[in-house]
């Protein structure tokens, strides 16, 4: 009698490993994968690059916080509006040449604020990559949507999604060498020109990413005479979940703009905090970010999408009550910030995928693009919101009430959505 093939026996008794579903799939998937993940983060380090100069500019140029505030305002509106037009684009002439147009945008844009001579340029060329930087996500998030099979989708996606804490994280390193070997007026002039570095991913998209098989078979099925319409999601068929995806993008974005716009000057002028301006606490909320992002995106493919989103609802609420209504000294605040990008930036990791499984092909772009992006810019209303109310209330019931209201909306928007994990796409 032969001995038994162990090697058999192994492999069918072996667990799947976290990264089996990355080791399976095919060549233009990978490159498709990281094309997305690349530009992504591409998309949040340019993003992130006026937080960090915003104190230099006002100390250079005399700019008031308002005045500050009105240009990170104004970027948030007009991404809101370039990720619907990029989902528009993205079901008329491609998912992969709107996300090489949506990058070569937010990065020209960047690169022109590095020459501004005045607030008011500046405001027009923040505003305008703006535009593009809200595009981005809305074609990439598509893109890598269609291309993975159904059973990885939400990792495929999520660690997509992750790539912004990456690009978040290199622009915090890019400030601290950039100011340390230059004098302050030229150092926030040097890290906006170097925005214009994703110009040269889009040469890699061209030449080695497709679009989704799934996508040009739909558009081969497409008859000249009855293109795709945006407005289609607004039909009797579609309307009710475009209303409830656009809840549920409400209500994670105003929360996390409700969190990360008013807690810091809650903690450091009204408890006195002085951690938050380290660069130890922005490290720890970074890492944090990532790590949710990653987890998230396992986890919306394990739970299902409408269980990951109430988990996430529930611990983002948990940590702004433990920020605002528990005494902390800077000690705790500090390992307080990993919790706080974990479960906030989180959240987001299962959107791309759930947004993607909501909409059929043809208008799939417009879809996702209108969802996503009407949250941001009913949610880009929270933090003038919360300004408005704490002239009457403290802050910390300000940031508190729109939390619970915000999270409140996730819970019952994804409760009232169908579960989609799992569903495979067709060619409609």
């Amino acid at each position: 009698m032969s001995a038994p093939d162990t090697t058999v026996i192994s492999k069918a008794t072996a667990r799947p490993g976290p990264f089996d579903w990355y080791r399976n799939i095919n060549q233009q998937e990978r490159r498709t994968f990281w094309s997305c993940k690349i530009g992504y983060g591409l998309d949040g380090m340019d993003t992130q690059m006026l937080s960090f100069v915003v104190p230099t500019l006002i100390a250079m140029w005399g700019i008031t916080t308002g005045q500050a505030g009105l240009i990170h305002t104004s970027t948030l509106i007009a991404s809101a509006i370039g990720g619907w037009v990029a989902g528009i684009l993205s079901d008329r002439i491609g998912r992969v040449r709107t996300l090489q147009l949506t990058v070569l945008w937010f990065a020209f844009f960047t690169f022109l604020c590095g020459f501004a001579q005045s607030y008011e340029q500046l405001l027009i060329a923040r505003t305008l990559m703006g535009f593009g930087f809200g595009g981005e996500w809305t074609a990439g998030a598509v893109l890598i949507g269609e291309v993975i099979r159904a059973q990885d989708r939400g990792k495929a996606v999520g660690m997509v999604q992750s790539g912004w804490a990456l690009g978040w994280g290199l622009t915090a390193i890019l400030y601290a060498l950039l100011f340390s070997i230059m004098p302050p007026e030229d150092a926030w002039r040097a890290l906006f020109i170097l925005g214009i570095v994703p110009a040269i991913f889009v040469i890699f998209v061209r030449r080695l990413v497709k679009d989704p098989e799934i996508y040009r078979e739909a558009k081969a099925k497409e008859a000249p005479s009855n293109p795709s319409k945006f407005y289609e999601i607004f039909a009797p068929g579609m309307l009710f979940t475009t209303i409830r995806a656009s809840l549920l993008t409400t209500g994670a974005l105003g929360g996390y703009y409700a969190i990360t716009s008013w807690l810091p000057t809650f903690l450091k002028n009204e408890r006195g905090l002085s951690v938050l301006g380290t660069g130890g606490y922005l490290a720890m909320v970074i890492v944090g970010s990532y790590v949710g992002y990653v987890i998230s995106a396992y986890l919306t493919d394990i739970l299902g999408r409408k269980k990951n989103f109430i988990l996430f609802a529930v611990g983002s609420f948990t940590i702004v009550l433990l920020y605002t209504q528990m005494p902390v000294s800077n000690g705790v605040m500090l390992w307080l910030g990993f919790p706080l990008g974990f479960f906030a930036s989180g959240i987001f990791s299962g959107m791309g995928a759930f947004l993607t499984e909501l909409f059929p092909t043809r208008i799939r772009g417009s879809g996702q693009g209108f969802c996503y992006n009407i949250g941001r810019a009913l949610a880009a209303l929270f933090p003038l919101l919360i300004g408005l109310l704490s002239q009457t209330v403290p802050l910390s019931v300000g940031i508190g009430a729109f939390a619970a209201v915000s999270y409140g909306v996730v819970i019952l928007a994804a409760l009232s959505l169908p579960e989609t994990r799992g569903k495979q796409l067709d060619a409609q």
